[in-house]
């Protein structure tokens, strides 16, 4: 990724602001059932939020006749904090398919680690794990995970270029922008065009190690699922990544106090799309907490 540790974490929270809203509507997408801060004496500071995804349409037919429609839904419980100079530590318990998975992140100046376990009651051998390291390098580090030699010798390495878009199903199921990297150039930064060998060159430069462990002990489609999630998981990790600096024009100078303000609006937009309660009292507390607050608003600044 052309950027900072530190400007990811701006470039994400505006990223999933985006797509959240792009992505829902009356039928599905995302609820918010809760967001605010939080303390602890263990995990330091962070943000707490709970949502619900509704994610029907995501699934490919033939999984869905291996389980019901309402199976198909995401319940995420999440503390979040991002790298400090102390270094800080967020718990994140989810609910996928009606089952937790529990996500550990253990942070530090520049480097954030997060590991996430799912299991499902509808497949209840199934175990997915995704354990993320950031890092401020270019992708060439080696075994940031500490792996031993058994789980060197299985691992495969993939390497992911943002530069590079999938059209694969599940590209399609999770959308894919239509940025050409070799062209663009960020008009705030300067950032770009990313030619062959962009990471070598550029500066600041800040890689995502991802670390996909599936174990899906079922005959006859084990191995279909496997590799199901697995592409899933992929497309979601191109896209994600490729508008976080796509849009880096829209984010690009923003604090994280605005994008905070901008997060409450967006919750309360997108529980208004689904027919859901807000966050706020009522509708017009809501509206009274944000004079300008419209799907217009939020489009200016994170525009849909």
């Amino acid at each position: 990724m052309p950027m900072s540790v530190e400007e990811y974490q701006v470039a994400q929270m505006h990223m999933v602001l985006k797509m959240q809203q792009q992505s829902t509507n009356e039928a599905e997408g995302v609820e918010i059932l809760e967001n605010r801060p939080f303390e602890d004496g263990v995990y330091g500071k962070g943000q707490y939020t709970s949502k619900l995804y509704r994610l029907q349409s995501k699934a490919p037919s033939w999984l869905t006749t291996l389980a019901p429609k309402d199976a198909l839904v995401m319940q995420e419980e999440s503390w979040n904090a991002y790298p400090s100079d102390e270094g800080n530590y967020s718990v994140s318990l989810r609910r996928i398919f009606g089952t937790f998975l529990s996500n550990v992140m253990i942070s530090c100046p520049s480097m954030l680690i997060c590991i996430n376990l799912m299991q499902c009651p509808y497949f209840n051998k199934l175990c997915v794990t995704i354990e993320t390291v950031h890092l401020e390098d270019n992708g060439k580090s080696e075994n940031v995970h500490s792996l031993n030699k058994e789980q060197l010798k299985a691992r495969q390495v993939e390497f992911i270029d943002i530069t590079l878009p999938t059209t694969d199903y599940w590209s399609y199921a999770v959308g894919s922008s239509d940025f050409d990297f070799t062209k663009f150039k960020s008009k705030k930064t300067g950032r770009g065009p990313l030619l062959e060998g962009w990471q070598d060159k550029c500066d600041p430069v800040m890689t995502a190690y991802k670390l996909v462990t599936i174990n899906a002990p079922y005959w006859g489609f084990g191995g279909k699922l496997e590799q199901a999630l697995l592409a899933g998981e992929r497309a979601l990790f191109v896209e994600s990544h490729r508008n976080c600096f796509g849009w880096i024009d829209e984010w690009f100078g923003m604090t994280m106090e605005q994008l905070s303000e901008l997060e409450e609006e967006g919750d309360c937009l997108l529980n208004k799309k689904m027919g859901k309660p807000i966050l706020q009292t009522d509708t017009e507390d809501c509206e009274s907490r944000f004079p300008n607050n419209s799907k217009t608003h939020l489009q200016q600044v994170v525009k849909t």
